[in-house]
């Protein structure tokens, strides 16, 4: 694409695309990137530039991720001298020689195919250059210290490889030099609270640009829950640091809201009616962005205490990885459930700006979940005490686990803290609510349908509820597991068409999800409403985003327009990933059953 730049400075991007033959995902796969003149400042996000040689004529690269069997393509862009036309061309070679052995913990057999071409597009004219093709060498090439599952029904690493990079798509504030794509760029610096106080940071909430607390917090807490309960699934898949990379942003700007000398708690940046009537990059916004916040007069426990939470779980996940992290964290969430203890209410009639979006019906489940993860990272009595009393004060429905209703997770804990029967069944009930012959409604293909506002949202969290009550012990746990694994399997693409509700993975998958940043193309191209109504697809692929998904009838519509079933989310992917996760934790460690056979 382009190239774009002015007089003799000009910068153009390309794409290298390899077939990967393998038994196994393989750890390092080396690759010279050549051209046939000199270039500069190349930029790169899937691979590791170990070396530029003759003037920017040889990089010699690796991949940062594992390589599973089927495509590799990675993007890149690239400075050169000349004029609009004079872009640089070349080829992709792998270097992984036959017969070649790379030291790593563990080996298994691979048999690597690529096909070495280059596609770039400049204007006013296309051109593809081919390379000589390379032979099919084999070698061992693995790294780390486990080997991902080859058995399994679907490729779960990539799965969570590509949800993490989802989250590094809702980023605001000033990136970090971890950030990977290549498409976002810093925005919202200015986000500020009433005093001044730095907001940066943090999520976009979905395909806007509000930075919305409550339902943030929420996937926090599915997102570190899931890394402190399977740890083992990140680690197998060569994703553990980017897990604690993706989780630390948004607890980073968790920090920067709770300013408890102050005794003043900011919910959310950002106004939606104002965000939701422009289309626009985020890069570009121009527009107000007041912060929204609680104090001693302004309650607000649910998002408050859901924050608690989601610092309390991100405490126990760094435990063994950051001890000085950690105890930040749970310094921060200890005084800030004290804050949403001592001032409680949901914070509807304080933030109306907010509840307008995500209206809050309780606020004594994230106050349960935050005491009950507090008790677990500090082993204080009074947080076991505080947990059980929320939990006895309310009447819940149990209708649905989500950002808003946390009852389930805080049954799970509570299990697990106290092993009595009553939270032990209360998890049973609701799990064989959302399975065959239970009160939820299935689609003709297999999914526990139970809204279409996001329908795999909640089949998702079913599932990560059902996968932690296995792991704790709860019910039928080899029926839990297949069931969990119906449900996910269907979101990537056990469906009658073959259709994969998660973007880039699979063949097959939403091109025009409901998402500002991916729906603009690269500066200087203006975006704007036409964007919004192009009937184009998306011009950047927002890698391992779970998009709404399906009616009751399997039905499913590829349009921007529709928020309800396209839109993309942050809690979207959260339990989804972690239901994920979950299932690769079983599967390293050889106790995940056979996958079910698809109902379609």
């Amino acid at each position: 694409e382009g190239p774009w730049g002015g007089g003799s400075s000009w910068t153009f991007k390309g794409k290298c695309t390899f077939e990967i033959s393998a038994t196994w995902a393989i750890g390092t796969l080396p690759v010279d990137l050549i051209f046939k003149q000199e270039t500069s400042n190349l930029q790169i996000w899937k691979m590791n530039i170990l070396s530029n040689a003759l003037n920017g004529m040889l990089y010699e690269l690796n991949n940062k991720y594992w390589v599973s069997p089927g495509t590799l393509e990675f993007n890149f862009m690239v400075d050169y001298s000349g004029t609009i036309n004079s872009y640089p061309q070349g080829s992709c070679i792998s270097r992984i020689s036959p017969g070649s052995t790379q030291s790593t913990s563990s080996t298994s057999s691979t048999t690597t195919t690529s096909t070495t071409t280059t596609t770039t597009t400049a204007a006013p004219s296309t051109t593809t250059t081919s390379g000589s093709p390379t032979s099919t060498t084999t070698g061992t090439t693995t790294s780390g210290t486990t080997t991902v599952p080859s058995n399994t029904a679907h490729n779960y690493g990539l799965v969570l490889e590509k949800s993490i990079l989802f989250y590094e798509a809702q980023q605001s504030g000033d990136l970090p030099p971890t950030h990977r794509i290549n498409w976002r760029g810093d925005s919202a610096l200015g986000d500020s609270g009433i005093y001044g106080e730095d907001l940066t940071g943090g999520w976009y909430d979905a395909g806007d640009t509000v930075k919305f607390n409550l339902p943030m917090s929420a996937s926090v807490i599915n997102l570190a829950v899931g890394l402190y309960k399977w740890k083992d699934a990140y680690s197998a898949s060569n994703q553990l640091q980017h897990m604690y990379d993706s989780i630390k942003w948004p607890l980073d700007y968790f920090l920067k809201c709770w300013r408890n000398s102050a005794q003043i708690y900011y919910a959310q940046v950002g106004n939606g009616d104002t965000d939701h009537a422009i289309w626009t990059r985020p890069e570009d916004m121009t527009i107000s962005r007041p912060p929204y916040y609680l104090n001693s007069s302004k309650r607000g426990s649910d998002v408050a205490g859901g924050t608690a939470a989601a610092l309390a779980a991100g405490a126990l996940a760094f435990m063994g990885e950051d001890s000085s992290y950690s105890t930040s964290l749970l310094e921060s969430a200890e005084s800030l459930y004290a804050f949403a203890k001592a001032h409680q209410g949901t914070y509807n009639t304080y933030i109306p700006e907010g509840a307008k979006f995500y209206s809050s019906s309780e606020y004594r489940d994230e106050m349960c979940v935050s005491a009950a993860l507090l008790y677990l990272a500090t082993n204080k009595t009074r947080y076991r005490s505080d947990a059980i009393t929320f939990y006895n004060s309310y009447s819940p429905g149990r209708w649905a686990y989500d950002w808003d209703d946390k009852t389930m997770l805080c049954d799970v804990l509570l299990y697990e803290i106290t092993q009595e029967t009553k939270y032990k069944s209360a998890v049973e009930n609701f799990v064989t609510s959302y399975m065959p012959g239970g009160s939820v409604q299935y689609t003709p293909c297999g999914l526990a349908w139970r809204l279409e506002w996001g329908s795999l949202r909640y089949s998702a969290n079913a599932a990560f509820i059902a996968l932690l009550a296995a792991d704790a012990g709860i019910g039928n746990t080899a029926n839990y597991k297949q069931w969990a694994m119906s449900q996910i399997h269907y979101m990537l693409g056990d469906n009658a068409n073959d259709f994969s509700y998660v973007i880039g993975y699979g063949s097959n998958y939403p091109l025009k999800p409901h998402h500002r940043a991916s729906s603009c193309d690269y500066p200087p191209e203006v975006c704007d409403w036409n964007d919004y109504n192009s009937p184009d697809p998306n011009p950047h692929v927002l890698q391992g985003a779970l998009v709404g998904g399906p009616d009751q009838y399997d039905n499913y519509e590829d349009a921007r327009d529709n928020f309800r079933t396209n839109e993309v989310a942050c809690d979207y992917n959260a339990g989804f990933q972690s239901a994920v996760a979950g299932l690769l934790h079983f599967a390293v460690n050889g106790n995940l059953p056979a996958a079910p056979t698809p109902a379609c």
